[in-house]
Parts: C-alpha cells; sequence; structure tokens
C-alpha cells in the first residue's frame, strides 16, 4: 500500500516524539525525518519527495514556519503542511498559505484524527515530484522523474532504509565555521568572520575578505543558505554581506540606501528598497 512520506520540523523533541507517537497506528503515513530549521527541512525535501510537514509556526535559524510555507508554494508539487502552534494567531495566514490544518499543541486525540482525515483524500493523487527549489532561490532544477513499481515487501524494506538514513540521532558532521576555496589547486579555508561580503558574479561569485577577493565555484543564492544563520544578510539582488563588519546605513539622494563596513578601506554597498526592511528589522533600527 502507497504511503504518505511526513517530515516532522519542529525545534522541540518533545513535541516531535509526541507526534511520532500519535502517527505510529496510522498505516497510511511513514515518519521519514525530523529536522529543526527550515534550512535542514529544504535539504531533506531535495533528497526525499515528502508529502506532508508536520512543522511549527516558530523555527530558529531566521527563517520562521509562516516564511517556509511561502516559499514552498511557489514549488511545482509542495507538500500539505499541518501547522502545530500554541496559540491561533497565525491561523488565518497560515491557511492563506495553503495549509493543510492548524492544529493547537497539544492536541487532543478527536482533534488530530480530524487531522488524519483530511490527508486520506492525498493518497491515490500524490506523485514523485523534482526536489524543491533551495529556500530563496529563483531557478527550479528540472528532471526527469522514473516511476518504479514496488511492491509491498520492496516498500517496506525501501521505507525502512530512508527512516535508518534520516534518523534524527545519526551522527551528524562536524560544520566548521569556514569556507572552502579553491585556488590554483590548492583549498583555501576563509573563516566565516574574515569574509566582509560576497559578489555575485554570473554562476559564480566572489568572496571579499578586507585584503583580499578570490572567485567561488558558490552560487550566490548557495551561499546565503549557508551563512544566513552566522549573521550575513542579502542586502542586494549582488551581495551578501557580513553584518558584524557593517558600520553605518547611510540615506542616499532618492531615497536610497548604503552600507558602509569596517576596516582601514572602507566599502560601501547598496542595499535594494525590498530588502531595507528586512535589513532594519535584523539590526532592530
Amino acid at each position: 500500500m502507497s504511503k504518505l512520506k511526513a517530515l516532522l520540523l519542529h525545534p522541540d523533541p518533545k513535541v516531535r516524539t509526541q507526534l511520532r507517537d500519535m502517527l505510529a497506528p496510522v498505516k497510511e503515513i511513514a515518519v521519514l525525518g525530523e529536522a529543526v530549521s527550515s534550512f535542514e527541512a529544504l535539504e531533506m525535501l531535495s533528497f526525499i519527495p515528502y508529502d506532508i510537514f508536520f512543522m511549527g509556526t516558530e523555527l530558529p535559524h531566521g527563517v520562521s514556519g509562516m516564511e517556509l510555507a511561502e516559499h514552498l508554494s511557489h514549488g511545482d508539487d509542495p507538500p500539505a503542511l499541518i501547522f502545530l502552534a500554541t496559540e491561533e494567531d497565525h491561523a488565518f495566514a497560515a491557511f492563506e498559505l495553503g495549509a493543510a490544518d492548524y492544529l493547537l499543541w497539544p492536541a487532543p486525540p478527536h482533534r488530530f484524527a480530524r487531522t488524519i482525515e483530511r490527508l486520506r483524500p492525498l493518497l491515490p493523487r500524490k506523485k514523485i515530484s523534482s526536489p524543491v527549489q533551495p529556500l530563496r532561490g529563483h531557478d527550479i532544477l528540472k528532471e526527469e522523474t522514473v516511476l518504479l513499481s514496488l511492491g509491498d515487501e520492496e516498500e517496506e524494506s525501501f521505507i525502512n532504509a530512508l527512516r535508518q538514513a534520516w534518523d534524527i540521532n545519526r551522527e551528524r558532521p562536524v560544520e566548521i565555521e569556514k569556507l572552502p576555496i579553491n585556488q590554483d589547486g590548492r583549498h583555501i579555508l576563509i573563516p566565516y568572520t574574515q569574509i566582509v561580503y560576497i559578489e555575485a558574479y554570473e554562476d559564480y561569485s566572489f568572496v571579499h575578505t578586507a585584503q583580499d577577493r578570490f572567485l567561488s565555484s558558490h552560487r550566490l543564492k548557495n551561499l546565503e543558505i549557508r551563512l544566513r544563520p552566522h549573521r550575513f544578510c542579502r542586502v542586494h539582488r549582488k551581495y551578501l554581506v557580513n553584518l558584524d563588519m557593517v558600520t553605518e546605513i547611510a540615506t542616499m539622494p532618492g531615497g536610497n540606501f548604503m552600507l558602509r563596513t569596517a576596516g582601514r578601506k572602507k566599502i560601501e554597498l547598496p542595499v535594494s528598497r525590498r530588502r531595507i526592511g528586512e535589513l532594519k528589522k535584523i539590526l532592530q533600527l
């Protein structure tokens, strides 16, 4: 029997455990992973075509559940979203974004049963789809998908293998706060704290430190995802800046804005009008 593949996205491990326990008797749904942040969820979605996200409204690292929902709504075949919240504040916005349900947590069994009933119609029409684009990206990679027919035993083995692969307790690689740059056949590791800003250049990017400039094979939108939790902010379609290096936001003629950075060599970077609000919010201006 086909099953809906579910991801549990919530910063509280107790909530994720409660969800697993409540979903265990539901034969139509297979929990194939857990995540804490929007970035982890999108990374997992790029490998597994999840049908359902059970997700919190407040998530760490700067991207809330509501913002993630808005991003997913632009995908070809986004997962159904079940929001878990302690208040009703975001309920209207959640349903405006196409949420399948909005649960006040902890949810009583009879209310959770209604949620499951809302998901059952998804079973016959769900299909494997192309991975969703990276967060805040603009290009969607189109891929041809080959559908393979699996018997019940084969499907169960496949699901068990995925469950083990995305076990939240598995050992995770250590993330060092350095960006690898290939320079003349050598890999140079640049500490995030030494990066002043990054500039988009076609399908590449220039990484600027106080002293040097390095050409990187990373695209700016991918670096934005990687560096956003480390106090970097996209201030323009061409620029990603280290906020710890910013000393001033200057108002320019015509209602435009400019950033100035620290160091002996002052650098001025433009701020696009549509991003100034987000920047002021981050800096609490």
